[in-house]
């Protein structure tokens, strides 16, 4: 009988078509995503003018799809390690693309915030979904780099929206950009066709088959027997509640750092996702050139997940993530200022970097700390609860926005979040993470 780690044998496979397929197909799948949730931000002034509703409550309606966003991350992530990832991906993608299409058919606030809830499920479900795959599969060596890289299409998302409001809203109304979201649904039969399934679940589930098939794409060099038999790590064995796992082995105080530093990035990203339009028009500039800075705030954001996956798998990636977090504070904070216009761009572009992008790398940690077993579920956790501030911030920022304050106190407060969140990822127990004690076991194993 031959024993077959199969994270160990991800670990060091090379990076091949499987891993190209998969980081595409992710890619694809979180692009569509951050299309559908951007584009509430891009529509928001056309929609607030043609609803005749007040700055709060657009607020409530934007921040209707997050609540959606907080039950999808912790309902859809738990569900995946029990039906798998692969049709929990899809059970998303066609929530987001269906409901939020259907948004762009209604002209009444109440219906378009209930369309938007159920738009919400399938985003904020899809994330912790996509993290975990790429995660698993991802060689060790640029494991931080591939996540980043695959939710850098997130940023491409919101870019995707810009790009489309400034065409089509003036032109056809901000319905179009809302019907347009409906397409992906044609990805479906291609994604049950190409995604592999979660390794930890096909062995549960005994499909052992299908488990070879996938190890001889990731890692060529596998060659099958009717003689192996496959194991995951001991550490990495589910035992009891997945959620009350999250809490075990010394995990439970990172958990609850975890939390709050989702809490505070998510705030910050749907501020600026939601009202940083809004904000540049109010202080003079054109709905166009608002959009504008729509698109540098994404384009940022692509910047600093990659760059923040590339410094994540050359240093430590909670150091990192301490760095870019006390960027947010600063360059959000000068946004408030009067500045030149490439001063304010840079400063936007930072903004985006170190907030979209900083929950990006984010993301990757949380992959990185959890066992695979309960993977799905802590990220899906840390998420929802993390969209507890995204919901608030369209509220909270909306309210300021109705309040007439200087420009300077609206992105004071958007930037305070980053301070607490610098400070709660800096006190997380990384000797207690599933990476940690990989190389902890490695090296006794070299030592013996």
């Amino acid at each position: 009988m031959r024993h077959i780690d199969v994270h160990k044998l991800a670990d060091t496979a090379k990076f091949n078509s499987f891993h190209t397929s998969l980081l595409l197909w992710c890619g694809i799948i979180i692009i569509c995503d951050g299309y559908d949730l951007a584009v509430a931000g891009i529509a928001l002034p056309s929609i607030m003018k043609e609803m005749g509703v007040t700055a709060q409550n657009a607020g409530f309606m934007v921040s209707s799809a997050l609540f959606g966003m907080m039950f999808g991350a912790i309902s859809l992530g738990t569900l995946a390690d029990r039906i798998g990832r692969r049709w929990a991906i899809v059970i998303c993608l066609a929530l987001f693309s269906v409901f939020t299409a259907a948004a762009g058919m209604t002209n009444d606030p109440y219906v378009f915030s209930v369309l938007r809830f159920l738009a919400g499920l399938g985003i904020g479900g899809v994330m912790p979904n996509v993290v975990a795959q790429m995660t698993e599969y991802s060689p060790k060596k640029i494991r931080a780099t591939m996540v980043t890289l695959m939710f850098s299409g997130y940023a491409v998302g919101g870019m995707l929206a810009a790009v489309l409001g400034k065409g089509l809203i003036e032109q056809y109304g901000w319905q179009s950009v809302f019907l347009a979201a409906g397409v992906p649904v044609i990805l479906i039969p291609f994604i049950l066709k190409s995604m592999p399934e979660s390794m930890p679940f096909l062995i549960k589930q005994n499909r052992l088959d299908e488990l070879k098939s996938v190890l001889t794409r990731m890692e060529p060099s596998y060659r099958a027997t009717s003689e192996d038999n496959f194991q995951i790590p001991v550490t990495e064995r589910a035992e009891g509640a997945p959620i009350g796992k999250l809490f075990q082995e010394g995990r439970g105080f990172s958990t609850i750092m975890f939390w709050i530093a989702f809490f505070m990035c998510l705030f910050m990203v749907y501020a600026l996702s939601s009202w940083l339009a809004k904000l540049m028009a109010s202080a003079g500039y054109s709905l166009g050139s608002a959009l504008t800075f729509v698109l540098v705030l994404n384009f940022g954001a692509v910047i600093g997940a990659v760059g923040g996956g590339w410094l994540a798998d050359r240093f430590h990636i909670k150091y990192v993530l301490v760095g870019m977090y006390a960027l947010a504070a600063v360059s959000i904070t000068l946004l408030g200022y009067k500045v030149s216009t490439p001063v304010l761009f840079l400063l936007v572009g930072l903004a985006g970097a170190s907030t979209i992008g900083t929950q990006i790398v984010t993301y990757a940690y949380a992959g990185q700390f959890y066992p695979s077993t309960v993977r799905s579920t802590g990220i899906g956790w840390a998420s929802g609860v993390g969209r507890s501030g995204a919901i608030l911030a369209p509220i909270v920022i909306g309210t300021l926005v109705g309040m007439a304050l200087p420009l300077q106190q609206n992105f004071l407060a958007i930037s305070i979040p980053a301070v607490i969140a610098t400070i709660a990822v800096s006190l997380i127990r990384h000797e207690r993470s599933a990476s940690a004690k990989e190389v902890a076991v490695q090296r006794a194993a070299g030592q013996a």
